[in-house]
């Protein structure tokens, strides 16, 4: 019977001891699940934690993007209003431009008329209240174009200016300098600070000055030839 007993208080302890030994392993476990699920919540905080800064990139990338896009719009707007501030100054400033050209061309017929006629000679009545008359139309005419800003380009004696003048001819003069204006074909005439039409004129030529120079390329050419014949005759 003590033996018996003995027996069962043995396998009771080793009942408890396994006991023990399992709620170890148990508690162990617990711990390793604990530790994995605290590593698993580091990593997906450290995953969220990189998404949103991709995002955050993202997002301020598309912010530098949208502002860039604006100020380039708002740049081609400002070139574009002022385009047309300028557009609608030049339309207000030379919108009358082909009209001014063909109010020119009466101008000039008129002065033609004036310049034909004879101050020196005796004209009856009639002939001077015509005349009268024609001075009065080219007074008013003048007023007209230079209301408009329609100015005749003084010409004469002037130095010839490609962009104000057009060469109809050469004229020979040794009084003024060579290149002057020294007769006026057709007026020209300039709408504020545009060219409305080229002064067709006469431009001085120098004679002297070619014919000195011309006798100077005579006299270097003299002294080559008698050198060459020197040097043969050596």
């Amino acid at each position: 019977m003590e033996k018996d007993k003995e027996k069962i208080e043995e396998e009771i302890n080793e009942n408890h001891e396994s006991q023990d030994v399992d709620g170890s392993k148990e508690d162990n476990i617990d711990e390793i699940n604990s530790e994995n699920n605290d590593e698993n919540v580091e990593s997906e905080d450290e995953e969220t934690e990189e998404t949103e800064e991709t995002e955050v990139d993202i997002l301020k990338e598309e912010i530098k993007n949208l502002k860039e896009e604006k100020i380039r719009v708002l740049a081609e707007m400002e070139n574009l209003r002022k385009r047309f501030e300028r557009e609608k100054v030049d339309s207000i400033k030379y919108g009358s431009i082909n009209f001014a050209r063909d109010v020119l061309s009466p101008v000039d017929n008129l002065e033609r008329a004036l310049s034909a006629i004879n101050e020196e000679e005796e004209h009856s009545q009639s002939i001077k209240n015509l005349i009268e008359g024609l001075l009065m139309v080219k007074k008013e005419l003048t007023t007209a174009l230079e209301k408009n800003s329609i100015t005749k380009i003084d010409s004469l004696n002037k130095k010839f200016d490609p962009n104000l003048h057009q060469a109809m001819m050469e004229i020979e003069n040794n009084d003024v300098e060579e290149g002057t204006v020294v007769q006026e074909v057709q007026s020209g005439y300039t709408m504020h600070d545009r060219l409305l039409r080229a002064a067709m004129v006469g431009v001085s030529k120098n004679t002297a000055t070619k014919t000195e120079d011309t006798k100077e390329e005579k006299d270097e050419d003299t002294e080559e030839n008698e050198s060459k014949e020197n040097s043969k005759n050596e």
